[in-house]
């Protein structure tokens, strides 16, 4: 169990960096763990979706989080804001929201992977922005340039962890 994080400031809620040795930043280091554990030895995890049911249930926190305890553990991570409809993640780190999954997908294989990511304050962890926000998500998401930009991007890092929608939303 992760307890809640009461935060008024969004960049305030990476409890993994500000906190570092409290409870709460303790439980997502477990659960870093856990997932490193439960994965079997020939069969390391790669990429991780993080979601909810519904919105507001502390997902992004929980991404961001998760993200940053892969990084502190040396791990070189890519943190993907997936969630097309209601982006928070650039806010968390305070990086701009430019550029990012959309403008990556749109330009159609132009570039190169590290021309969307933005340097985070914690050492091995980049940030993919949403970028501008689509009219069409799910088409965008669910396309076969996404397939191929996960890809890339999981040739990239030692983990991939994407914060998606919450899927009773949508």
């Amino acid at each position: 169990v992760i307890g809640t994080i009461h935060a008024a400031d969004p960049a305030r809620v990476l409890v993994t960096i500000d906190k570092p040795r409290s409870p709460i930043a303790e439980a997502y280091r477990l659960l870093r763990a856990n997932i490193e554990i439960a994965a079997a030895a020939d069969h390391p995890v790669h990429t991780l979706v993080v979601t909810s049911s519904g919105p507001t249930e502390g997902k992004s926190v929980t991404a961001a989080n998760l993200a940053v305890a892969f990084a502190q553990s040396g791990k070189h991570v890519i943190l993907v804001d997936a969630d097309l409809r209601r982006p928070s993640l650039h806010k968390l780190f305070q990086v701009l929201n430019k550029r990012g999954v959309t403008t990556a997908l749109l330009q159609g294989g132009q570039g190169i992977v590290s021309d969307h990511l933005s340097p985070t304050r914690i050492e091995n962890l980049f940030l993919l922005p949403s970028g501008p926000l689509p009219p069409n998500p799910a088409e965008l998401l669910g396309s076969q340039r996404m397939a191929e930009y996960v890809k890339d991007l999981s040739s990239q890092a030692d983990m991939v962890i994407f914060d998606s929608p919450p899927v009773l939303a949508v």
